[in-house]
């Protein structure tokens, strides 16, 4: 095989690996999740999303590529962290808070959660199983992929987005389709243009924009 081919395989072997991944996960929270005792579900939800990188991760452990190719940076982590919490403070107020207040709480979300402690297991969920699991594949994997195909940030950026956006029609509509597409280019952009924003202050940003929508549209 081509050194120009292969990134394009192994793109596309992983794509079919988190796209059935994905679909798994749909099916198992619609049919077989709420079989499951309360705390087995706690756990669970946390453990399957983490399948989602099990073939990227089995790819780039062939390949032996090193976690810094993926966007995570050993240095200055607790600046990494704070800017993760600024960024989705920053995104919730224009994305959550703004419209609820304008009336459109409807398009942001709903919950049913009234206990504190699902609140906090909504924001550990949202964080280490969710984004952590996500933000790996789509921002990770996928885009660095996307820039050994093409060395365009721009191109990576869109393709990326676009494929996160696509991702989410298994449990969502079109609008959350495109939604989550324009939010894919903002996580990007987040790390592309804010100095020492890391793969994990994308990790800390997506997980606890995603935790804020369920507490603001509860309280506000």
């Amino acid at each position: 095989m081509t050194n120009a081919r292969k990134p394009v395989v192994e793109l596309a072997v992983a794509l079919v690996g988190i796209f059935v991944a994905m679909y798994g996960l749909v099916l198992f929270n619609r049919h077989l999740l709420m079989s499951f005792s309360l705390h087995s579900r706690m756990v669970l939800m946390i453990v399957t999303q983490w399948f989602l990188v099990l073939v990227p991760g089995l790819l780039m452990l062939t390949r032996k590529d090193n976690i810094r190719d993926i966007g995570f940076r050993k240095v200055r982590v607790p600046k990494q962290i704070i800017l993760g919490v600024l960024a989705a403070l920053g995104l919730s107020l224009v994305l959550t808070v703004l419209p609820i207040l304008s009336g459109f709480r409807d398009l942001v979300g709903s919950t049913s959660y009234t206990e504190a402690w699902q609140f906090i297991y909504t924001f550990f969920y949202m964080i280490v199983g969710v984004a952590l699991a996500e933000e790996i594949v789509f921002r990770g994997y996928i885009f660095h992929k996307l820039l050994e195909i093409r060395d365009c940030r721009w191109f990576a950026i869109i393709i990326s987005s676009v494929i996160f956006g696509i991702s989410h029609a298994f449990s969502g509509d079109v609008l959350q389709v495109f939604m989550t597409a324009g939010l894919g280019v903002i996580f990007c952009l987040f790390r592309e243009k804010i100095e020492d924003y890391t793969t994990l202050s994308l990790i800390i940003t997506h997980g606890v924009y995603n935790g804020l929508i369920q507490l603001f549209v509860a309280v506000l």
